[in-house]
């Protein structure tokens, strides 16, 4: 279906990956400020900062994008929040760290206390999966700029991990496997593309249950599933070299993110099938398996690159979690 004439992308839903990119390269050259305790540079899941010799703090922030368009049309607020938290601290769970608290921030055109309540609830909710407390936040009125029944949120959390037990391209080796847990669907990504292709395009209705067996809006607002916990259990319980969390830009550009220069993952696509919504998408928008791929998680929320010998027992471990887990591929040399 690749370049077919009529077929759904990211950048035609007004999504451009390209200019994010670009963004955040001018942002690079640009920034000035820093202090000496700041560990690495900028493009990592989360930012570290030295609190002492041994210990780091991470730091990550993120929102859930327009997925928040899913929960206004249902009116139903309490689930928003939990994607929230699963955006931000997985990706502090990535270099191995503790989510330790977590901020949020609420922007509305009206505050509607019901309304507010119910997504602090299930930020609250998120927070007590993830085994973080949420310690404050803010709630801002813009009139005028957004309509009164409009909002958007985001948050920050910050987590701790010793220095020895940091996480990250430096511990991969070749010949290490991959092991994928499984998303509970969309997450809190692409879904501008699932809008248009699904209620734009297909003209579907979010009460309808014809295509899937359940209403296409509770698919779409299924929440985040937050792995933060099954991630340090792993990692207490295994030598665990890296983990990847697959948000925007998909397993493939997830994982490149913790790998060294000179290897690469080589990932067996037939080990697992994506969830129907994914097939729907792809189905009803004619979207191009590539941009599929670049935009969704496609059925892998958290990759675990483990020693080959640890592969089974990591798997083993996440499924008496309650985890769907699979040795999915392996590192090797890049070319």
């Amino acid at each position: 279906m690749s370049g077919a004439e009529g077929a759904a992308t990211y950048a035609a839903a007004g999504v451009s990956i390209e200019a994010g990119d670009r963004a955040v390269e001018l942002i690079k050259s640009r920034l000035t400020s820093s202090r000496p305790e700041v560990v690495g540079g900028l493009g990592g899941f989360a930012g570290l900062f030295r609190i002492d010799a041994d210990r780091l703090l991470a730091t990550s922030t993120d929102g859930v994008g327009t997925k928040i368009a899913i929960a206004q049309a249902l009116d139903r607020h309490d689930t928003i929040g939990h994607d929230l938290v699963g955006m931000v601290v997985d990706d502090i769970v990535v270099c191995g760290a503790e989510p330790l608290f977590m901020t949020d921030y609420i922007a509305c055109g009206r505050v509607v206390p019901e309304r507010i309540a119910d997504i602090v609830a299930g930020i609250d909710a998120g927070c007590a999966l993830a085994g973080c407390a949420l310690i404050g936040g803010e709630t801002a009125e813009h009139p005028g700029l957004l309509g009164p029944d409009d909002y958007d949120l985001a948050g920050a959390a910050t987590g701790m991990v010793r220095e020895a037990d940091l996480l990250g391209p430096e511990r991969v080796r070749i010949g290490d496997a991959v092991v994928a847990m499984a998303s509970s669907g969309l997450h809190s990504n692409g879904y501008s593309l699932a809008r248009h292709v699904l209620l734009s395009v297909a003209k579907l209705r979010l009460d309808s249950a014809a295509e899937l067996g359940v209403p296409l809006g509770e698919v779409l607002l299924t929440p985040t599933r937050i792995y933060a916990k099954d991630c340090l259990s792993l990692a207490a319980a295994l030598d665990v070299h890296a983990f990847s969390h697959v948000t925007g830009g998909g397993l493939t550009a997830n994982l490149a993110r913790v790998l060294p220069d000179g290897l690469e993952a080589a990932i067996d696509r037939s080990s697992w099938t994506p969830a129907p919504i994914f097939d729907l998408i792809a189905e009803r928008g004619q979207v191009a398996a590539e941009e599929m791929e670049r935009t969704f998680n496609l059925g892998v929320g958290m990759v675990a690159v483990v020693p080959a010998e640890a592969a089974q027992a990591a798997v083993g471990h996440l499924a008496q979690r309650g985890v769907q887990a699979w040795v999915c591929g392996e590192i090797l040399s890049a070319g």
